[in-house]
């Protein structure tokens, strides 16, 4: 057990967006992806909102995989993994509502078993799993999340009456949000969001606004302000001391998962040269003898 002193490194987003239906979660969310990546290319959409991504293709060449029922926590896993692999900088998990409350989601795989509390046993390490997927992830990710939909009469501002939809509670299992950097809540059919939970401090307290690709590139900007892991492996890379390898794992204690294996590759090295070194000594001390 050791204290460190507070850092805030370089960390991949986890931002949410949530709003009911027609409120543009899906395009605010592929401009936020734009202006994080500036390359459509590196963006990728898992898409279980019936083909809704191919709604935007003229915005640019995105990736999108079609993911469909039984909605399982494991097959959104795999979804994100499929990703990954292909090299993607941005996921676009459009939505994550499907996972909890669609056809073979995770309420639907707890009625499966009987609907009584103790079979959340078996169903909340599953849902536990796909969380821990989206917070672990190489990529930055993004995840929408429906709102139930709800109507009241506002008056405008000539006195008339109008129908207005509002979103209510977030369709996923309580508590999401905080697991986020940053959560944007659409508030109408204008595309106007706020921020309902901000960990960067950029949009908390704000007014209302659009969200586009500038807001990535706000955000962007933000997460490079901290250490980067590029730069914490050149400093492993290039140490020359098995010393020097024990200060690095302890500062930087938020990496050491990422870090641990170049540690140990590097510790190697070390170790081998030094078996070559300590011949050479003997040889050069037998030769002055």
């Amino acid at each position: 057990m050791k204290l460190n002193k507070a850092k805030r490194h370089q960390v991949k987003l986890r931002i949410g967006l949530s709003g009911a239906s027609g409120f543009g979660k899906t395009y605010s969310a592929l401009l936020l992806a734009y202006g994080m990546t500036n390359d459509w290319s590196k963006i990728a959409i898992i898409d279980t909102e019936n083909n809704s991504a191919s709604l935007y293709s003229h915005l640019g060449d995105f990736n999108v995989l079609v993911l469909t029922e039984p909605f399982q926590p494991e097959r959104y896993i795999k979804a994100i993994e499929t990703c990954e692999e292909a090299g993607m900088e941005v996921i676009i998990i459009d939505s994550i509502t499907h996972e909890w409350s669609g056809k073979g989601g995770c309420l639907e795989i707890h009625e499966r078993l009987g609907g009584r509390f103790l079979d959340w046993a078996k169903v909340s390490p599953r849902h536990q799993a796909f969380i821990d997927k989206i917070l672990n992830s190489k990529c930055h990710i993004i995840t929408s999340v429906r709102r139930k939909t709800d109507y009241s009469m506002d008056a405008d501002m000539n006195g008339k009456t109008r129908v207005v939809k509002h979103g209510t509670k977030e369709e996923t299992r309580t508590g999401f949000e905080y697991e986020l950097t940053v959560n944007f809540e659409l508030i109408n059919d204008k595309h106007l969001a706020s921020a309902s939970k901000d960990r960067t401090g950029l949009f908390m307290n704000k007014p209302e606004f659009i969200v586009n690709s500038a807001t990535g590139r706000r955000l962007l900007e933000w997460c490079n302000e901290g250490i980067s892991l590029e730069a914490i492996e050149k400093e492993i890379t290039e140490c020359e001391t098995i010393e020097g390898l024990k200060k690095l794992y302890d500062k930087y204690p938020s990496y050491k998962k990422e870090t641990h294996s170049l540690i140990m590759d590097r510790k190697k090295q070390l170790d081998s040269l030094n078996q070559q070194v300590i011949p050479n000594k003997e040889i050069v001390q037998s030769k002055t003898n």
